[in-house]
């Protein structure tokens, strides 16, 4: 199979595809690569790193999509790389696409076989290609919320840890997943006072014994948040209805009662967001201010750090982009019903359940889609 890299277009991301030990894994299965030139540039993975192992460096996307077998990457496709798909070409890549009218009714167009990264599953019902992401969103959110908590950042000026005689910030995380626990573990290193709400009894039942005494746990009801985030200097939005849009557990009532110069990180805007105030930002410009609250709601945070983010994806994706090109998708999707999972858009259908149920698409099931 013929796999094409392009470099990532969104603002200010440099996370890549695929890394040149990636690479080299496909093509000692005897595959061919192209890698779109300084693909990986912006984080130390250069050109002649790639054709080291065994990659075709090609100078424009536009000869990448016209063709690749399959295009892999790391954040959704933008109108111009939509535009450039062909009839049943792979595209394997975050989409959230529940949140995104436009980019679904385009990838539907194109009549090409989009897979998301965010919706394959594994046998322990975990997400495996969005775990990795969601380890570095949720440490990361703490990390921007302290900085946005600073007053030159528009904050209250609170130090999450405090010092001997002042009291530490209030930390509340919404969700108890893979971000609500990672956001948790670096918000008490840093000595926060730290709530989890979530709506799992069993989950807050883990939490309280990983954690222990330092983590507060609480049961989530709209009265439980509402108290929870008034009280909070830093909100972090972590919940996640896998392939669906984001419940909006916080209103922008609650948000008006919150304090002056708060902060909410809302790590679900890939999905639509958790909080009702919440809109997509950039790195370029990741923070506004509405009710007087500080938000950061950048939609490819773990792009921030894109070194360790790449290499931790493809970690986990290489062996499922392996099985796409060994056996080809029809084969691949066939023979693991996780990665046919993944499945979002079939040569013009919609073979997600909460995709379809959110923009309004009729919906056929990915496995009779492919028959």
């Amino acid at each position: 199979m013929l796999v094409g890299v392009p470099r990532e277009i969104k603002t200010h991301e440099y996370r890549v595809g695929m890394v040149p030990a990636s690479v080299r894994e496909l093509v000692h299965h005897g595959h061919q690569v192209m890698v779109e030139t300084h693909a990986g540039h912006g984080i130390g993975f250069d050109d002649p790193d790639y054709a080291a192992a065994g990659a075709e460096i090609v100078d424009t996307a536009a000869e990448i999509f016209a063709r690749a077998d399959m295009i892999v990457k790391v954040k959704e496709p933008l109108a111009p790389e939509i535009a450039m798909l062909r009839e049943g070409q792979v595209l394997f890549t975050y989409l959230h696409l529940a949140a995104d009218r436009v980019q679904t009714q385009g990838l539907v167009d194109s009549g090409c076989v989009a897979i998301a990264y965010e919706t394959v599953t594994d046998d322990r019902g975990g997400l495996p290609l969005l775990s990795p992401m969601s380890e570095v969103a949720g440490r990361m959110s703490i990390q921007v919320g302290a900085h946005c908590l600073e007053k030159e950042s528009g904050g209250r000026g609170v130090l999450l840890g405090g010092v001997p005689g002042v009291p530490a910030a209030d930390v509340v995380i919404l969700g108890g997943g893979v971000v609500g626990t990672n956001a948790a573990r670096m918000a008490m290193g840093l000595e926060a006072k730290v709530t989890v709400v979530d709506k799992s009894l069993r989950r807050l039942y883990e939490l309280d014994l990983q954690f222990g005494a330092k983590l507060n746990t609480v049961f989530s009801t709209v009265d439980a948040i509402e108290k929870a985030v008034a009280q909070a200097d830093l909100v972090v939005g972590g919940v996640l209805l896998p392939g669906a849009a984001a419940p909006k557990l916080v209103t922008r009532d609650m948000v008006k009662g919150m304090k002056r110069g708060a902060v909410i990180v809302d790590v679900a805007i890939d999905q639509g967001g958790c909080c009702e105030t919440s809109r997509p930002t950039t790195h370029a410009d990741p923070t506004y201010v509405d009710e007087e609250v500080v938000h950061y709601c950048v939609t490819n945070m773990p792009g921030a750090v894109a070194r360790t983010s790449t290499v931790a994806l493809n970690n986990a994706t290489l062996p499922f982009v392996l099985a796409l090109a060994d056996k080809g998708y029809r084969k691949a999707l066939a023979d693991d019903r996780h990665l046919l999972a993944g499945l979002n858009v079939h040569r013009g259908r919609i073979t997600y359940a909460a995709v379809a149920a959110d923009l309004g698409f009729d919906f056929h099931p990915a496995a009779s889609a492919l028959v």
